[in-house]
């Protein structure tokens, strides 16, 4: 459990994401409402293997997220808004060898 809230305590510092190049086995803090984690990647034969790793606030349960992603590939962690409200998402996007995480800008669709 210490573990947890230390992991927690440093993740605090963190600023929510807008637009970053990640570097493989380089941790990158997230935000999404009351959730906070990390994301890192690994380059693996098969593709980038990508994990997410969030948890609801301070003490909530963690919650870890898993894809290998080929070239053109994305995956999306989101939390949906109240009703009339926008859902916040982060997009982990490979193309060209590259992996970002960002967060796309919203549209009608992202509302609940």
């Amino acid at each position: 459990m210490n573990k947890y809230l230390a992991l927690a305590a440093l993740l605090l510092n963190f600023s929510p994401v807008h637009a970053s190049e990640m570097a493989e086995f380089q941790a990158e803090g997230i935000r999404l409402e009351g959730f906070i984690g990390v994301v890192y990647y690994t380059n693996a034969a098969d593709g980038y293997h990508v994990v997410a790793t969030i948890a609801d606030g301070e003490r909530g349960t963690p919650v870890r997220f898993e894809a290998t992603l080929a070239d053109a590939q994305k995956m999306s962690i989101s939390i949906p808004g109240k009703p009339g409200e926008k859902s916040r998402i982060i997009q982990i996007s490979r193309t060209g060898g590259k992996l970002m995480l960002f967060e796309p800008e919203l549209t009608q669709e992202t509302y609940w």
